[in-house]
């Protein structure tokens, strides 16, 4: 392990100096970083045009200045990184500017991997077990047509439709009968598929689905739950058991009751602390309290899970853990909902669900006000990145599940009388995962560059925007800055991948 990492490192080392050097020097080539100066009628032109070149060191050939340059970002391995100043920012130093730039894209990013990760590779696997069906079908024909959408034009009908329309409504909710017709319909109609079966069977899962969509949709008319959204004890209860369920069956099965029995648990455990954490949401509202409550409910998942695990602590504890900090997370949810009246009455009238920007500017507020406003903010450049990314590992997972399905070690699962979903998740869904952890590591690294369409049409300062406006403007540093931090990134992830497949593969070996 040891040897690999040193060689792959040193690889790394090679790539990201041959490249820097490529990117700098046609940067340098291509840009005139003094042409807005050279167009000014100001009476100190000539002094500002002496200070940029002494600053930016143009009196020298771009490779000189290249070497100048790496000079500085070698002390990045002492973490002393000087990579020179962008002079588009007022002479910042392009160290700040990337951390702010960074921080801003990696919160983007984050949330739009996560939700097209989990999204994306759970319907994969279900069309893959359903291949051929009805759902199958209709997932493969919308997949290819997202896929094929422009992120531009996504993000134009996510303004529309999802900001400037829905605000409209939330202004003055009004649940229609139309609207819960459709929306039952629309229920009924999914769950028929996901769930397929006898015609029969097809008909009660219809039913039962418009009933529960139908009603679920006409109850949040009637108690204006629009007006003031809240999630409220009953809301935990019913999301933390629905958890419990759900989380048991995919990671263990519902047979193993003492799995089950962990995770109810540690749900019983939350209702109970639900008003004592209110008052501590009151009077602590920090967010380093939030990881910590984070992390304890990592812990108490764990511990429970150890208890009453029996012979299968570990898989009562993975399960456990994860439904507490889902069940945690949804109080979290429910206590930042409590904000939105007065939240509404704080932003302007554009409406609650912002287009542009990453933040309302002059919002004043505690963190809960803070956190509701960044994911006003957030919500839909999010949707957009993860829309896109949803409909390829849908392909993506679909395509190596069913080649892996036809394995011969598959086969010889089933024949040995194991469970259909121990056959997929232990022993089909280890091996297909392995070409998906090659798409996702170099998904995430390309992204935290930057998405740049999706950053300009929201108006999101981040990583996108910063590289445009050094490009546009011939601004050097802050080009490198910012192939400094794709680039190490980039092969970050790639050899992240690497040693996923052994973790994934115990037949690959990392030498």
């Amino acid at each position: 392990m040891l040897t690999f990492l040193l060689r792959r490192l040193g690889a790394i080392l090679l790539v990201l100096l041959v490249a820097s050097f490529i990117v700098y020097t046609l940067t340098a080539i291509g840009s005139d970083p003094l042409k807005d100066l050279r167009g000014s009628s100001a009476p100190n032109r000539e002094e500002q045009i002496a200070y940029r070149i002494e600053i930016l060191n143009l009196d020298l050939p771009p490779v000189v200045r290249y070497f100048t340059w790496l000079g500085g970002a070698a002390q990045c391995l002492i973490l002393r990184c000087d990579l020179g100043l962008a002079y588009t920012r007022g002479n910042q130093p392009v160290t700040e500017a990337l951390a702010s730039a960074a921080g801003s894209t990696i919160q983007l990013v984050t949330a739009a991997t996560i939700i097209a990760i989990l999204v994306g590779v759970t319907i994969g696997i279900i069309t893959a077990l359903r291949q051929y069906s009805g759902f199958d079908y209709s997932v493969t024909f919308l997949t290819f047509i997202v896929y094929s959408l422009p992120i531009f034009w996504v993000a134009v009908l996510l303004k529309e439709f999802g900001a400037i329309r829905f605000n409209e409504f939330l202004a003055d909710p009004n649940v229609t009968w139309l609207a819960v017709l459709i929306t039952g319909l629309i229920s009924g109609v999914v769950f028929m598929s996901l769930l397929g079966g006898s015609w029969k069977t097809r008909l009660i899962t219809f039913g039962s689905a418009f009933v529960a969509g139908a009603g679920m949709l006409g109850l949040l008319g009637v108690t204006n739950w629009f007006a003031q959204p809240t999630i409220g004890l009953i809301g935990v209860i019913v999301t933390g058991v629905g958890a419990a369920v759900g989380v048991t069956a995919i990671s263990t099965g519902l047979a193993n009751r003492r799995a089950l029995l962990a995770s109810l648990i540690t749900v019983a455990i939350w209702i109970a602390l639900y008003f004592p954490l209110q008052y501590l949401f009151f009077y602590v509202p920090e967010g380093w309290m939030l990881i910590l409550l984070g992390i304890a409910a990592i812990g108490i998942g764990i511990v429970v899970g150890l208890i009453v695990g029996g012979d299968g602590k570990r898989e009562a504890a993975r399960t456990a853990a994860i439904v507490s900090f889902i069940t945690f997370f949804v109080i979290v949810i429910d206590r930042v909902l409590l904000v939105y009246p007065d939240y509404v009455q704080r932003i302007p009238q554009s409406g609650v669900i912002a287009t542009i920007g990453s933040r309302t500017p002059g919002l004043q507020g505690d963190m809960w006000f803070q956190i509701l406003d960044g994911f006003s903010h957030l919500i839909l450049p999010t949707i957009a990145l993860a829309v896109v990314s949803i409909a390829a590992y849908t392909r993506y997972t679909r395509s190596s599940l069913l080649e892996v399905m036809n394995q011969d070690y598959v086969r010889t699962a089933r024949a040995k009388g194991l469970t259909e979903r121990t056959v997929v998740v232990r022993h089909a869904m280890r091996n297909a995962l392995i070409p998906i952890a090659t798409i996702i590591a170099f998904d995430i690294g390309a992204l935290i560059g930057g998405a740049v369409i999706t950053e300009t049409i929201f108006a999101w300062k981040g990583m996108g925007s910063l590289f445009v406006d050094g490009l546009e403007k011939g601004d050097v540093n802050l080009v490198m800055g910012f192939f400094v931090v794709t680039g190490v990134l980039a092969v970050i992830f790639n050899l992240i991948a690497d040693l996923l497949y052994s973790a994934l593969d115990p037949r690959i070996r990392v030498n």
